[in-house]
């Protein structure tokens, strides 16, 4: 049976469709909690959310929370709608794949049930350079964009590091103390 002509419903497993509820329940929660924490500056925990998608269900679903949740959540959003201004919100969608997949490439390190003070640091890290990707396309998109002349790049990347930097370490933290707590709940 086909609906809408490309879904084939007797193709679509039990499994795969768990994976696509477990998908859209992280995608509400990262746009919820984005959405929640909207005004509260450097503190996010959409980052996070689309990690855990790809760490506990895969590189491709992780993609797939990312490019959505990022998408709903910037396109949405009531302090700036990422549609007003489409390299943002191209860069912003293009991080948070980046971060999903990478959760699911990840799985081996981090999907345990016991994390060492080694491997708390370590996702730390992921959290601190998962979030300096994002940072960094998404100050990057404006003067690019906007034709400016790679000394003008660097120097409106460089006025805008001590907001990211204060964000990179924010990230960081919630990932050793969060995704810790949450995958041991999941394994």
């Amino acid at each position: 049976m086909s609906v809408l002509g490309w879904i084939n419903v007797d193709e679509f497993t039990d499994t795969r469709l768990n994976k696509l509820v477990k998908a859209a329940i992280f995608a509400a929660l990262a746009i919820g909690v984005g959405f929640a924490l909207l005004l509260v500056p450097n503190v996010e925990l959409i980052t996070v959310l689309i990690f855990l998608s790809g760490l506990t269900l895969g590189s491709g679903w992780g993609m797939l929370v990312g490019g959505t949740a990022e998408f709903i959540f910037s396109a949405l959003n009531p302090v700036g709608s990422g549609l007003m201004f489409p390299p943002l919100l191209l860069s912003q969608i293009i991080s948070m794949i980046i971060v999903g997949a990478l959760g699911g490439l990840l799985q081996p390190f981090f999907l345990r049930s016991h994390y060492s003070l080694l491997r708390i640091g370590a996702v730390g890290l992921t959290g601190f350079l998962l979030t300096f990707i994002y940072d960094s396309l998404t100050t990057l998109s404006y003067p690019l964009s906007a034709g400016f002349d790679w000394p003008q790049v660097f120097g409106i990347y460089l006025s805008g590091l001590s907001f990211t930097i204060l964000h990179q370490v924010v990230n960081a933290i919630v990932f050793a103390i969060g995704v810790p707590r949450v995958v041991k709940r999941l394994v």
